[in-house]
């Protein structure tokens, strides 16, 4: 084995390899920051849109049916969605910040976290899609129930 390479679970982690993690970990922690940024936005786009349902709702509730209450529930789904895009972004900072910590000090415990947090960001995101795919997958089969169900009645 090379004096310049650290091993890693019986493989070596060599200059081309610490310049690839060093790259990851850079895009990373950009992807991560970008990510905070827009889940604030998120938050501040439902904190309005909430505001602007409750303000038309209250302006105009003689014209037609009330959205009373939608406001709120819209806040609702924009900050659930906020939190539930925060997380996989706080994962990606921690493989960020632990791989960049982690091949500076050439620390074996440091480098196994990193990866634990990217493991857990990517089975968070795979979770996620997995939840989003079923739901896809329910709402086309009610429309094709409902669309078959509608053929039947003429």
């Amino acid at each position: 084995m090379e004096e310049n390479q650290t091993t890693l679970f019986g493989m070596g982690i060599d200059p081309t390899t610490r310049i690839h993690l060093t790259e990851a970990a850079r895009w990373a922690r950009f992807l991560a920051i970008m990510g905070f940024i827009v889940c604030g936005l998120i938050v501040v786009v439902g904190i309005f849109a909430g505001s602007i349902f409750t303000f038309f709702s209250s302006r105009y509730a003689d014209q037609g049916p009330s959205m009373t209450g939608l406001g709120a529930v819209m806040t609702v789904i924009y900050l659930v969605i906020a939190l539930i895009y925060f997380f996989p972004c706080l994962f990606l900072f921690r493989f960020a910040s632990n791989m960049k910590t982690a091949l500076a000090s050439n620390d074996q415990n440091t480098l196994t976290v990193s990866f634990q947090n990217l493991k857990i960001m990517f089975r968070y995101v795979g979770i996620i899609t997995i939840i989003i795919l079923a739901f896809y997958a329910i709402i086309f089969l009610f429309f094709v129930i409902t669309t078959a169900t509608m053929g039947n009645l003429k």
